[in-house]
């Protein structure tokens, strides 16, 4: 795992999850203020960009340039109703552009910037994706990102090129609702099997801006979603809000403020609206609401009960009974055929809520699921799933598109000139193939059937399909186009070709000429078994259907497609067996052979030109070159603030060893001490005054000067405390040495152990351990008379690499291994004569028979005591 990266991001209206699968599990990375949950914020300052936890913090101090809720805003125009409705929760300014799309202005390295919030997205992803690079300690560019079942294509196809800019390889987009489900089911041990009926679960996820929920079938090894619905205007921030506003009008009342004057006072106020929830969310008493120095230096107090904020949301709980007994009709499951009901989202533990879950569907909820981490760890399990570096247990997951889509086009003669390709809750991914028959370049309209309720428009795009020409006959020719919707519910169309008939050439005639000879000789011998491989032949041309079913534009044409090899409309060519018992019955094999001839036919594939929605590739080379500019601007001050803090720590760190006894006090005279610490003071006065806003290299510069004055003291301190050690331990190394030495000289060479060493190398020992003694002995007084305040004349380095210096010398010498004594060689044995020699071959060979009858008598004896 340290070589690639696994990743799943759960992209939330309010805070982001990222998980990672390792270890053998899937793991929530953890950011760099040690919390898994990032909030999706986005804030500009004069000099740098601000990324999630730290932008949230400074929000109410910088409100018109903190960006958060842009995932709503995401493949939107200005106009847009939701977009309309959303500005009431936005403080900064947003503005439309020429072509209607969205412009977010922020003031930003001291002049005014826009974005859109394609850019903003990206700029969230660059720190996700900075937060997981640091966690696991490798690049990472593939990744699954989580996106609600309700996004439509212009919205998917946004957030797809936000994670181009931000340098991503989004594998897949997975549906929210189809995560939590895979996250659910992969780990489940007791799925029934695939001829059972499947497990049905309920899954209700209510996040801070929607309600999302869906029906899912189980069998083992495989998921199927059944049904998926969603009210994408209703989540807890709508709870806040209303909270929010009766506190207003409360404080209006009471105190004679109004809130909504000041941005700021309300920012505080919804934030304390959304701690006051969460509190009601666990008890059922009164509790209190306090703000200190709220607007005008007046300190607010309100009190609420769960009992009065249900009464004030009571319209938002009846939206979420109809969502629920929406989605259960769409599943068409009967109250019993549901197993259980999960829970998932940050906003589902209102008592309300689960009161509305366990009434509708008529069970208790289950809470087996992590609510706040489920989606993130449901798309790191399918970024597992579709990488080939990692083995995961094979699970088949099946989502639907919850929108029916259908394509139009300019029609012929014949043609109905509009078809509904994929129907509601449709299986994804999915292709299909449809035919045409064209003498020139066509365009095909995508839409959706039914506009959705989440957004204003049902256009998807156009793709026109190019480079065709009439036959040589000057008939229509017939184009197969794909249509697909791909893993991330885009629909395209994937490819288009053009099926060209001609006369087959003179080497093409001889072979299918010397093929025909051959099956006619093969096939005299078949008459009789050609009636039991019927069956066979049959089963054999249904499994190789192509997986895309075909379908033909022109009803005047599809009994002759059919005709025709079955290219143009579904249906299977007659079995090889049926065209053998033809071939006995007709009587007349020439003009049969005649008539069975096919044309041979070549596919060209047709340029295809998409005008869909998306960022266009200048636009989206623009944009990733100016992130990256960002990412550098945001480097070089993450650099230029390191270098000023470190300046700043060296000057609070050394002034306080400085004034403590037992740290570096006694290690300076006082004149050094009082002229260091007014060099300390003048430093931090120069931070807080000119020196606030310099460059690193000024800050890395005025570091260096105070460390050539600090750290000889730390110096000096460190030698102190370690001289002793380092003294003791090489004056016990050269009474080790001189004890050995002196014991070899007693001996007089009559120790065994040492009776090998030499003369020449006992002068060398003897030499050295008398060297290094001496300059020991002249070290230990020099440094006695040295004071704390003055530099040693000899470091403790210097005295352990004197101390290695003697050990390279005499330690081979005394560990020299004595050497080998050779064993005396062995004498050969003399010849024998003949006679002797032969009789010991006897008497050998008599024992061996001898042993062979005694192992033939005891394994007699051993049968002979198993019979018995």
């Amino acid at each position: 795992m340290a070589a690639m990266s696994v990743i799943g991001i759960d992209f939330g209206n309010e805070s982001c999850y990222v998980a990672v699968a390792r270890a053998g599990g899937i793991e929530t990375i953890a950011n760099d203020y040690s919390l898994r949950s990032t909030p999706s914020y986005v804030a500009f300052s004069g000099k740098n960009r601000i990324l999630g936890v730290a932008a949230k913090n400074q929000m109410v101090t910088n409100v018109k340039n903190t960006i958060h809720g842009f995932k709503r805003l995401l493949g939107r125009k200005y106009n847009d109703p939701q977009v309309q409705c959303e500005l009431r929760f936005l403080p900064y300014k947003i503005t439309p552009q020429a072509d209607g799309s969205i412009n977010i202005h922020v003031q930003y390295l001291g002049e005014e910037h826009v974005f859109s919030p394609e850019q903003i997205t990206a700029m969230l992803f660059t720190k996700l994706k900075d937060i997981s690079e640091t966690a696991l300690q490798t690049a990472v560019n593939d990744c699954v990102i989580s996106v609600p079942s309700y996004f439509t294509q212009a919205e998917r196809q946004a957030l797809l090129d936000a994670a181009k800019i931000a340098g991503l390889n989004v594998l897949r987009l997975f549906n929210e609702t189809t995560a939590t489900a895979l996250c659910y089911g992969i780990y489940k041990q007791d799925l029934p099997a695939a001829e059972a009926s499947p497990r049905n679960i309920v899954f209700v996820d209510c996040g801070n801006a929607s309600l999302q929920v869906s029906v899912c079938a189980f069998h083992k090894g495989k998921l199927k979603m059944l049904a998926s619905t969603a009210d994408n205007q209703l989540g807890g921030r709508d709870i806040d809000v209303i909270l929010t506003e009766h506190f207003c009008n409360e404080f209006k009342t009471r105190y004679n403020i109004d809130a909504h004057t000041n941005p700021r006072a309300y920012l505080r106020l919804l934030a304390e609206a959304e701690k006051l929830k969460k509190q009601m969310s666990a008890n059922s008493t009164t509790l209190p609401l306090n703000i200190e120095c709220f607007m005008d230096e007046k300190d607010v107090h309100a009190e609420m009960k769960r009992n009065d904020m249900e009464a004030l949301c009571a319209h938002l709980f009846d939206r979420v009974e109809k969502t629920l007994k929406q989605c259960l009709s769409d599943s068409k499951l009967k109250l019993e055929e549901i197993h259980a009901v999960e829970l998932a989202g940050g906003s589902s533990r209102v008592p309300a809520i689960k009161r509305l879950v366990e009434e509708i569907f008529g069970r208790p909820i289950s809470t087996t699921l992590n609510q706040d981490e489920a989606v993130a760890r449901g798309c790191a399990l399918q970024c597992a799933m579709l990488s080939p570096a990692v083995r995961v247990r094979e699970f088949s997951v099946t989502d639907i598109q919850p929108y029916p889509l259908k394509l139009t086009w300019d029609a012929n003669q014949g043609e109905e000139g509009e078809m509904e390709v994929f129907g509601h809750n449709h299986p994804v991914p999915f292709s299909k193939m449809l035919t045409f028959y064209r003498s020139s370049p066509f365009t095909l309209s995508a839409s959706y059937s039914v506009t959705p309720s989440c957004y204003p428009q049902s256009y998807i795009g156009t793709f026109t399909i190019r480079n065709i020409k009439a036959t040589p006959e000057g008939e229509s020719a017939k184009v197969k186009v794909k249509v697909r919707v791909n893993l991330n519910g885009i629909l395209t169309i994937a490819s288009a070709s053009l099926i060209e008939k001609r006369e087959p050439t003179q080497q093409e005639k001889e072979e299918e000429e010397a093929q025909q000879q051959q099956q006619r000789q093969n096939n005299m011998d078949v008459d009789s078994q050609a009636t039991n491989k019927k069956d066979k032949s049959d089963q054999d041309a249904q499994a190789n259907e192509p997986p895309a079913p075909e379908v033909s534009m022109d009803k005047t044409r599809r009994n002759s497609d059919a005709d025709d090899g079955g290219k143009g409309a579904r249906g299977s060519a007659p079995s090889y067996s049926s065209r053998i018992l033809s071939w006995f019955g007709s009587g007349d094999d020439k003009n049969d052979d005649k008539s069975k001839k096919k044309i041979p036919i070549r596919t060209i594939d047709l340029p295809i030109e998409a005008n869909v929605c998306g960022l266009s590739l200048r636009d989206l080379d623009a944009a990733i070159e100016k992130e990256g500019k960002m990412i550098a601007e945001d480097k070089q001050e993450k650099e230029r603030v390191d270098a000023r803090n470190a300046l700043e720590e060296y000057v609070y760190d050394l002034r306080a060893k400085l004034t403590e006894e037992d740290q570096l006090a006694t290690f300076i005279t006082e004149m050094d001490k009082e002229t260091l610490c007014r060099t300390l003071d003048d430093t931090e006065n120069w931070l807080y005054e000119e020196g606030e806003d310099c460059q690193r290299q000024v800050y890395s510069e005025r570091l260096t000067r105070l460390k050539s004055q600090g750290e000889p003291i730390k110096e000096r301190r460190f030698e102190f405390e370690g001289r002793s050690y380092a003294l003791e331990e090489f004056g016990v190394a050269l009474q080790l040495a001189k004890k050995n030495l002196d014991q070899i000289k007693m001996l007089n060479g009559k120790d065994d152990k040492y009776s090998h060493l030499t003369e020449e190398e006992m002068k060398t020992v003897e030499k050295t351990v008398q060297e290094k003694w001496t300059w020991l002995e002249e070290k230990r007084i020099l440094l006695a008379s040295t004071l704390r305040t003055q530099q040693p004349p000899v470091t403790v380095a210097q005295i352990r690499a004197e101390k290695q210096a003697m050990d390279c010398v005499v330690l081979p010498i005394f560990n020299k291994p004595k050497p080998k004594v050779e064993p005396p060689k062995e004498e050969k044995p003399k010849d024998k004569p003949a006679d002797e020699q032969k009789n010991n071959q006897n008497q050998n060979a008599q024992g061996n028979n001898h042993s062979q009858s005694n192992q033939q008598q005891q394994q007699t004896e051993e049968e002979k005591m198993d019979v018995e």
